[in-house]
């Protein structure tokens, strides 16, 4: 049987580093194969805040990508990031198809920017960086300032220090 594919969605740069390391880990380490797709072919850009960090290779593009090949989702946040996503429509169409699929749809930070774009949060509690709270609920969401919030098959928590939780949620989601 093969290894469950887990596919993280970023635009080339902006990406918070740890958002996007630390949840592969976690994949990794539950057995599954974490994918990186992103918007353009090459190499992505993480930050360390609003320092240039790490580099990490493309394994994919989005507009070639289709749900049915992956068990779940990770949307990593980090300003720039999600604010790109939601201006491709190739992203928003597979975040969007992705949680019609009913497969997890992890979300940490300002990442529920492109739920917001993919029209996917109304009637949906979670929760983000607090800066997205009235962007939420202006989208028919409710939005709540706790560690994770899991709601159906989307997970979201609001920054760095959440991600043990983030992550757990997220294995355990694609283990059930």
């Amino acid at each position: 049987m093969a290894t469950a594919k887990i596919a993280f969605l970023t635009a080339p740069e902006g990406i918070e580093r740890v958002e996007l390391t630390e949840p592969w880990k976690a994949v990794k380490d539950a057995g599954y194969d974490p994918i990186l797709l992103s918007t353009k072919t090459g190499e992505v850009q993480t930050f360390d805040h609003l320092d240039k960090s790490e580099t990490q290779k493309v394994d994919g593009q989005v507009s070639g990508a289709s749900v049915d090949d992956f068990a779940a989702l990770v949307l990593p946040g980090g300003v720039a990031n999600p604010d790109a996503l939601r201006m491709d429509k190739d992203a928003v169409s597979f975040v969007r198809d992705f949680v019609a699929s009913g497969k997890p749809v992890a979300a940490i930070c300002h990442a529920p920017w492109t739920l917001i774009e993919a029209d996917v949060v109304r009637g949906k509690q979670l929760t983000s960086w607090p800066s997205l709270q009235t962007d939420i609920r202006n989208a028919g969401g409710d939005w709540v300032d706790e560690e994770v919030v899991v709601d159906g098959n989307l997970i979201t928590s609001r920054h760095p220090d959440d991600l043990p939780a983030f992550n757990k949620a997220l294995t355990d989601a694609v283990g059930q």
